[in-house]
């Protein structure tokens, strides 16, 4: 029992690390956060996100680890059904977006296409979206056009903005030997036909490109997803034998002090 003991404080306490280094990363976002418009395109708050699943971890940690120091059966089960039930939503999660890979399709592009109204609201934002655009070479949720959704890109006729009907730079086709890039040559590329806009930019949307890159690093991903369900099962593992050898020590000091003979009588 003290190796199985061990062994699972090891691996929480790694846990117990990577949830603390969590919450402060968390903290630290949320209090230097102020563009609270922006961070609206998105589902979920990624500051707010990282501090409740790293508080989630700690607790949860917190119980088995001190479950297994103390032999307490109540807190190691707390820590093994936790970590069960948190593998089994995993696990539905990941056949729910496999079933309705359309649905959840449809709220990538509703995501995208907030993201971009917001664009130049938060320069976190912006630097986000810019990266996956250039890094997929893309450009906008499902055409290029999609750019005319914001405010400062909108090809109305009463947009004062000197970017009217145009793109950000990240949208560009750039050769490999400029070494300075021209952040105007998105300039009004909206308002060329689709051939002669794409001799300037990327005219694919970016769902496209990323549903493509996850077909083709579905091993990868598969990967990323057992390597994060194999510290859970061990855990889970590990803690269901903790709590058999707790029982089995219980019963047989019961059973000894049943049977005891009393030298005296």
């Amino acid at each position: 029992m003290p190796r199985v003991c061990f062994e699972l404080n090891v691996l929480m306490d790694s846990v117990q690390v990577i949830a603390l280094v969590m919450v402060s990363i968390g903290v630290y976002a949320r209090m230097m956060k102020h563009a609270e418009a922006a961070l609206a395109c998105l589902s979920v708050d990624p500051a707010v996100m990282l501090m409740v699943v790293g508080v989630l971890m700690f607790i949860i940690t917190f119980c088995g680890c001190v479950g297994s120091l103390r032999e307490n059966i109540c807190l190691l089960q707390t820590f093994c059904i936790s970590l069960t039930v948190i593998f089994l939503l995993q696990l539905v999660a990941g056949i729910l977006g496999f079933i309705f890979s359309d649905t959840a399709r449809g709220k990538v592009t509703e995501m995208i296409n907030n993201a971009i109204v917001h664009y130049r609201d938060d320069i976190d934002l912006q630097n986000l979206i810019d990266f996956g655009q250039m890094e997929f070479g893309c450009c906008g949720g499902v055409t290029y056009t999609d750019w005319s959704q914001n405010m400062y890109f909108s090809c109305k006729e009463n947009n004062p903005s000197r970017e009217r009907c145009s793109v950000p730079f990240s949208c560009c086709i750039i050769s490999k030997d400029k070494e300075v890039v021209n952040t105007m040559c998105g300039q009004g590329v909206q308002d060329l036909e689709y051939l002669k806009a794409g001799d300037h930019i990327y005219t694919n949307g970016c769902i496209d490109k990323l549903v493509n890159w996850i077909h083709s690093n579905m091993f990868l991903l598969g990967g990323i997803a057992l390597g994060l369900a194999i510290p859970q099962l061990v855990g889970i593992l590990l803690s269901q034998i903790l709590i058999n050898q707790i029982k089995d020590q219980i019963e047989l000091q019961n059973y000894n002090l049943k049977h005891r003979t009393d030298p005296w009588s």
